[in-house]
């Protein structure tokens, strides 16, 4: 995800500080890791060098000043731009759950492979029970729905791997022990 987007289209509302884009994202994309406030800041500062953004004014409020920042128009095209683009397939595959798996079957054997996929197995499960309460409560947001659905269509994706690789390390065990 690009967060120089996101933030992009988080302004076509309207000027907003820094401050108020944070928890905007975070509120948008609730299940998404949230933003750091000095990351914010520092994609501001790029999007205002590109001149994809600029300073609409500051405030003070009792706090510290906080600079708005409104979206430009060749703002506005690379979002439209960027929106318009399809994402193109992962050419590779990048994950820290193969790489415990490969590297557990390379350092530690078929056993504490298996051991470890069904832990895993186990924290899946229970993320999905939580996914799904989110998605049943009558107070969640759309975007809330949209981003449970979004994990839990992965977390799915990723139980049926670890099932298939269970059945992968036994059929490896027996060979072995054959």
């Amino acid at each position: 995800m690009s967060t120089s987007y996101v933030l992009l289209g988080l302004l076509t509302t309207g000027p907003h500080h820094g401050y108020e884009l944070k928890h905007a994202h975070d509120s948008a994309l609730p299940q998404a890791k949230p933003l750091g406030f000095g990351q914010v800041y520092a994609t501001l500062g790029r999007l205002e060098r590109d001149g994809l953004v600029v300073k609409a004014g500051s405030e003070q409020d009792g706090g510290p000043e906080r600079t708005t920042f409104a979206l430009t128009e060749p703002g506005r095209a690379a979002l439209t731009s960027w929106l318009a683009e399809v994402e193109p397939a992962a050419p590779h595959v990048a994950s820290t759950l193969l790489a415990k798996v490969v590297v557990a079957l390379l350092t530690a054997g078929e056993t504490a492979a298996r051991d470890y996929l069904i832990r895993q197995r186990q924290t899946h499960t229970e993320r999905m029970r939580e996914l799904t309460r989110v998605k049943s409560d009558p107070n969640a947001s759309v975007g809330d729905v949209v981003a449970a659905d979004f994990a839990l269509v992965h977390l799915d994706a990723d139980l049926r791997w670890l099932e298939t690789t269970l059945g992968r390390v036994a059929e490896l065990h027996q060979e072995v022990r054959s």
